[in-house]
């Protein structure tokens, strides 16, 4: 009978001692989730610039952040705005997206470092909304997403923007307008704005069913090389429905990122830079660290053996 106590007071002060098999998972777990913290956090010191970032998995809501309420130029990532401001007047009935708008040389943006539409003939192509949206998106084409900016209204974008909820995110000129960039009117946003924004439309808050799956499907079409700094840290058989951004000292991209099982957003922001390459690099490198986390996660047992 002692025997038999004693068995059982071990028993217990073992049990008492040891973690259970879900706070052992637990631990493991943020042991792991630290580690990329810290990864994410010497890419941005190493970085001569600023750099910030908000990362959510939207299967289970964790998250990593840095600067996350900071502003920062968008760049072209800026056109989420109006893709999205395009496919919600559609729903409303205010436009179609097979609209037809001829393509005329006067409304060519000055100064577009590369252009596509202008090299067009005057008067000679007319093309969709929806076509413009993609050259927009696709091609960063400037002129296209004038045109739009123009067709919308600037300020039925804003207000879409505010609806949803976003305070420091603007679209406050036109694309390649100097004249109101060196007068302080920059295209803004923040790495949390940004991610709230695409969550919304990720989980159909922004738009109707329809509509949210035109807004990732475009989203999602591939890119050239240099129009996403994500494609370029990522196997290639992973969806990325992104859109890239760059001005002079400035690089940015954000994105949903479809891995199985953990499809993530990820924004990341960088200014001041003294090297643009650096800052396209860094973005990369955030961006490899977040899909290397996150595909193990949905390859891994909570204990984190890889189940095949």
């Amino acid at each position: 009978m002692r025997r038999r106590i004693w068995q059982l007071s071990l028993l217990v002060v073992s049990l008492a001692a040891s973690p259970s098999g879900v706070a052992a998972q637990e631990s493991l777990q943020a042991a792991l989730h630290g580690a990329l913290q810290r990864d994410l956090e010497q890419v941005a010191d190493r970085l001569d610039g600023v750099l910030g970032y908000a990362i959510s998995d939207l299967s289970t809501g964790e998250t990593f952040t840095r600067l996350p309420d900071t502003v920062f130029p968008q760049a072209s990532s800026i056109k989420l705005t109006v893709l999205l401001e395009l496919l919600r007047q559609e729903q409303e009935g205010k436009l179609s997206l097979e609209e037809k708008h001829t393509i005329r040389r006067k409304e060519m943006t000055c100064g577009d470092p590369e252009p596509i539409l202008n090299k067009l003939g005057d008067g000679t192509v007319s093309m969709s909304l929806r076509d413009l949206a993609v050259f927009m998106i696709v091609l960063s084409d400037n002129s296209a997403t004038n045109i739009l900016i123009d067709r919308l209204g600037m300020e039925n974008i804003n207000a879409e923007i505010q609806r949803l909820g976003l305070k420091q995110t603007r679209l406050r000129r036109r694309m390649i307008d100097l004249e109101a960039a060196r007068q302080g009117y920059e295209n803004v946003s923040t790495p949390r704005e940004m991610m709230t924004l695409l969550e919304k439309v990720f989980r159909g808050d922004a738009l109707d069913a329809s509509h949210t799956e035109e807004f990732l499907r475009i989203l999602r079409l591939p890119k050239p090389t240099e129009q996403s700094d994500f494609r370029r840290a990522m196997p290639a058989d992973v969806v990325i429905a992104d859109k890239a951004g760059s001005l002079d000292g400035v690089r940015c991209d954000s994105g949903i990122i479809e891995v199985a099982g953990h499809p993530i957003i990820l924004c990341v922001m960088t200014t001041y830079l003294h090297n643009d390459g650096e800052g396209e690099h860094a973005i990369e490198e955030a961006a490899r660290l977040a899909y290397s986390y996150f595909s193990r996660l949905a390859k891994s047992s909570p204990y984190g053996r890889l189940i095949p």
